[in-house]
């Protein structure tokens, strides 16, 4: 029964948190010919639960739509790692981890959301690796927590 408030409460939450963003988000946002919801389609869009990534995916699919959003999409995947590391195929969740990083950097609220971009990085290369069984999953899943492990180092300046 625990269990099952839990995950109800998780939407909950999540509005929750978008609300705070919204509240939260800066003037600058609010420019003309931005629109208004910028901040809770960010928030949206760097949850750590599979719909989150797909709608992320979807919309990096087709940018021109949401161009008047000012979206940074750059990308350098995984920095200075292996963006497939033992075959691994990693460099979609860094993309993913890459645009929350700077675009909630952008908006000043980088420092508010770090952990929760670092733990959609590791969801995401978990869901990665879920496609696997045996040794070569949990060969996968070392390197998920490892990824995960470093960019938890990285200072929120």
């Amino acid at each position: 029964m625990h269990r099952r408030a839990a995950r109800r409460s998780v939407p909950a939450l999540a509005s929750a948190a978008a609300a705070a963003v919204l509240t939260l988000a800066p003037a600058a946002w609010a420019a003309p010919g931005v629109p208004a919801d910028k901040p809770l389609v960010l928030s949206r869009w760097t949850q750590a639960d599979a719909a989150s990534y797909a709608a992320w995916a979807e919309a990096r699919e087709n940018r021109s739509a949401w161009g008047p959003y000012g979206f940074d999409w750059s990308t350098d995947y995984c920095t200075g790692s292996p963006d497939n590391p033992f075959g691994f195929p990693f460099r979609q969740a860094c993309a993913r981890h890459d645009f929350g990083y700077r675009n909630h950097r952008a908006a000043g609220l980088f420092s508010a959301v770090k952990t929760r971009l670092d733990e959609a990085f590791h969801a995401d290369m978990r869901r990665v690796c879920a496609q696997y069984s045996g040794a070569r999953r949990g060969s996968c899943d070392s390197t998920a927590w490892m990824y995960y492990q470093a960019v938890r180092l990285v200072e929120i300046s």
